[in-house]
């Protein structure tokens, strides 16, 4: 298998992973209903609810960061000819 296809295949799971953060993230805490949740049960969820955040944001700027690596590497890069005198004169 390709390299350059290896990488668009993590970057689309990468997408997908962040999809499932998001759900996590927008889940609610308290129910509707009268439960009773304790102040641990609380702040385990609420610290559940900012990584679930912050892993979505540093999965999205891998993603960036390698989708540039992805456009850089496909873009062909020419340097110019460069010549001192002597290579010019040897002629």
């Amino acid at each position: 298998m390709e390299l350059k296809s290896i990488k668009e295949r993590i970057i689309a799971a990468g997408y997908k992973a962040v999809d499932e953060l998001i759900k996590i993230a927008e889940d609610t805490i308290i129910r509707g209903g009268d439960d009773d949740l304790s102040a641990d049960k609380l702040k385990n969820a609420a610290s559940t609810k900012r990584l679930a955040i912050e892993d979505a944001f540093h999965i999205l700027n891998r993603i960036e960061l390698e989708q540039e690596k992805l456009i850089d590497e496909s873009v062909v890069k020419t340097e110019p000819k460069v010549q001192g005198f002597a290579e010019r004169r040897s002629k």
